[in-house]
């Protein structure tokens, strides 16, 4: 049966696109927008965050809704006569959570997300036919703590592999767009919705009042951007791996993406190195390069654990990797055995500690109950992303920085400085914040299989 998308609005349209796509996985469909209506892309209207960050016009989702059916007539005109221009992004720039740096993000217009949105609608049921179980980025009905799961029942049910680390440099920056649009081709022949992917793709980016162009890369922050993302490394890794590599390896293994996050398990160290080195080549040869320093082997075993190699020696000590967030390395259970546990990342516990501590630096002085439900709502977010079997020391530590800092920027807003302890448990009985909580227990998911 055809995967289709679940993100609310399905059509029959789309159940249509999904069904052919998965009938004849070589052909090229050449009559996507004939689906693209004025009922289609006020789907794709209702679909967008009216309250996102506006782009290089300024215009909001509040503005663009006042005579919102001419504007989404005039836009299906102009996007399938041709006279769409797609206008430039507007760059920010957020935190990487490593160090200083920051990582460029493109935020188009409201029409132009819009616009983007519909498409992505169309090409969507298609691709999900054609993508590998191993991708779990940006797809419907799959998240990261679904690539976690897997990467996780993975190396224990090896009960240990060679880890390959890949760290794809500048991805979005360095993606070829020849190579890209070559993919496009293979399914998509259509010449409304190719047109539209090349303008999004040349619009430029605007900072500081100056619009600059490249010729490679797309930018981060866009609609259809992930979906691109996925395209091109669904040929470039995904396809390669399973369908030509697998199949001349002495042992199994395995691979897990999330977007350009990828790591990829084997049995066999020597399967690994070879891997590891025509790897480099197969990138290269797509415009693609790996970060020299972040690409690397690891040997994820148990501490007491066999080796599949005769020339490594039992018992030393396993490495550790970190993928979305969390670092992954071998515990024991309550029960005495060795299992993979995962934790917050050193890097990513630091950000949010930051974040917090800023928010109440920042928000000192708004009203108790204000900055309590605020930091309940964050604590909330916090949980929901990082509470997963294993983590709850991290949680809990999370949990204490977040008193410790809404104590010190309390006491900041009198003469002298201070919060006595006494005073601020009292408040605390008064406005309590949520305890520390798994959310995603492998336990509970393997009792509901």
């Amino acid at each position: 049966m055809a995967r289709t998308p679940s993100r609310g609005f399905m059509s029959t349209g789309q159940q249509r696109i999904a069904e052919l796509a998965e009938q004849s996985p070589t052909m090229a469909f050449t009559n996507l927008a004939h689906h693209m209506t004025v009922g289609w892309l006020l789907h794709a209207y209702h679909a967008t965050r009216q309250d996102g960050a506006p782009g290089v016009d300024g215009q909001t989702g509040a503005d663009y809704g006042k005579g919102l059916l001419a504007n989404l007539q005039d836009l299906l005109d102009r996007a399938k006569s041709g006279r769409y221009r797609a206008p430039p992004v507007r760059r920010v720039h957020i935190p990487k959570g490593t160090g200083r740096d920051t990582r460029p993000i493109g935020v188009p217009t409201f029409e132009d997300k819009v616009l983007q949105r519909a498409v992505l609608m169309l090409l969507e049921p298609l691709y999900e036919q054609d993508f590998f179980d191993c991708s779990y980025g940006f797809r419907p009905d799959r998240s990261a703590h679904q690539a976690l799961e897997t990467l996780w029942r993975r190396t224990m049910g090896m009960g240990g592999c060679w880890l390959l680390e890949v760290d794809i440099q500048s991805f979005f920056d360095t993606l070829d767009r020849k190579h890209l649009r070559d993919f496009l081709q293979r399914r998509v022949r259509d010449g409304v919705v190719l047109r539209l992917i090349g303008k999004w793709l040349n619009a430029g980016v605007q900072e500081e009042g100056s619009v600059t162009t490249t010729e490679s890369g797309t930018a981060q922050g866009g609609v259809i951007s992930p979906l691109l993302a996925n395209v091109y490394l669904h040929y470039v890794l995904d396809e390669w791996f399973g369908q030509q590599v697998k199949p001349r390896l002495r042992g199994q293994a395995f691979l897990v993406r999330y977007a350009d996050d990828v790591v990829v398990g084997f049995e066999h160290e020597s399967d690994a190195l070879r891997v590891q080195e025509v790897l480099g080549q197969r990138f290269a040869r797509y415009g693609l390069a790996l970060h020299p320093e972040k690409t690397r082997l690891v040997r994820f075993v148990p501490p007491a654990g066999p080796t599949k190699d005769k020339n490594q020696q039992e018992g030393t000590q396993p490495g550790t990797f970190d993928l979305l967030g969390f670092t992954h390395y071998w515990g024991k259970s309550w029960r005495g055995q060795w299992v993979v546990k995962r934790k917050t990342s050193a890097s990513r516990l630091r950000r949010a500690i930051g974040k917090i501590g800023q928010w109440c630096r920042q928000n000192r002085h708004r009203p108790i109950g204000e900055q309590h439900q605020t930091l309940t709502e964050k604590l909330c977010g916090h949980y929901a992303y990082y509470g997963i079997t294993g983590n709850a020391r991290g949680l809990r530590r999370f949990l204490l920085q977040v008193r410790r800092l809404w104590r010190k920027w309390l006491g900041r807003r009198k003469r002298d400085g201070t919060f006595c302890w006494p005073k601020y448990l009292a408040l605390l009985k008064r406005f309590p914040l949520p305890p520390a909580r798994v959310v995603h227990s492998v336990y509970r998911t393997a009792a509901n299989r």
